[in-house]
């Protein structure tokens, strides 16, 4: 696993969702600024934890999907449906 690679990939997907920019947030009253909740993905040596989720083994073939996408470039896969613009 390329360590430097999944950081350096990270920072650039962070950029393409506009890291620490605020959002307009539409209420009943009119709008506001929000910044968008960040999901945390913690690196081990042995494994990883997305979000506030369960320890994921690198050998759990959706962990290693999880880290394919984001070597390639890309969101994960998985965290589409929820986060459609990416997180």
């Amino acid at each position: 696993i390329d360590f430097d690679l999944i950081l350096e990939n990270i920072k650039d997907l962070n950029s393409l969702v506009g890291e620490g920019i605020s959002q307009i947030e539409h209420t009943p009253r009119g709008a506001r600024l929000r910044r968008p909740e960040p999901l945390p993905l913690t690196l081990y040596q042995n494994g990883i934890v997305v979000g506030h989720g369960a320890f994921r083994p690198y050998q759990h073939p959706a962990t290693q999907q999880c880290l394919q996408d984001i070597m390639d470039g890309y969101f994960p896969s998985e965290l589409q449906p929820h986060y459609p613009d990416g997180v």
